[in-house]
């Protein structure tokens, strides 16, 4: 930053001359750079320490799938992530047996899946019912072993969405975590 004094540094940024928002931009940069740069180790309490135990599983959770978001008007969901921001969309897809159409967009380490109603007793329908413009609807991520899933969130009394697990997006196994056992948060689990 040109000032390193605070008060001096916000006077600057009022400027109006293309010379300061150059330099601004420049400056914004090569800080990003020097964060990019950086390698950060954080600790905390809450790290588990190797002599402590942790609760045996039959299964384990993977990556982060995707973060999926209802939209009202999909064809214009579809083009802001393509056409304004520049990632790379898929083509919409109609899956009725979950009352959706989806449209994956690929973000490089995960993906955001965006979802529009697909008939009359569509979840998503009534989703957008209460949130007119749209929102965050799940989460979904990956398990090495849905069918030791199921069985031990059963176990532990967490209400899953449906008796057995669908076949989802991706032509795999899915199940959906009931939101009120899940802090909020509807959360789709997905055979790795």
């Amino acid at each position: 930053m040109p000032h390193e004094d605070p008060l001096l540094a916000r006077m600057w940024l009022h400027s109006d001359t293309q010379e300061n928002w150059v330099q601004l931009i420049n400056w914004c940069q090569g800080l990003l750079a020097g964060l990019q740069a950086t390698s950060f180790s954080i600790r905390t309490s809450a790290t588990i320490s190797s002599t402590e135990k942790v609760p045996h599983s039959l299964w384990k959770l993977g990556r982060l799938n995707h973060v999926a978001i209802a939209v009202p008007d999909l064809e214009k969901a579809r083009s802001l992530y393509k056409d304004v921001l520049g990632a790379q969309v898929s083509e919409t897809v109609p899956l009725p047996e979950h009352g959706v159409y989806t449209v994956f967009v690929e973000l490089g380490n995960t993906k955001l899946e965006l979802l529009h109603p697909l008939g009359e007793r569509s979840p998503i329908a009534g989703f957008l019912q209460k949130n007119k413009a749209g929102g965050m609807h799940h989460v979904c991520i990956e398990g090495d072993d849905i069918t030791a899933a199921v069985a031990e969130l059963k176990k532990r009394k967490i209400r899953i969405l449906s008796e057995e697990p669908k076949i989802g997006a991706h032509g795999k196994p899915v199940i959906f975590l009931h939101p009120k056992d899940c802090h909020g948060v509807l959360v789709e689990l997905e055979q790795a």
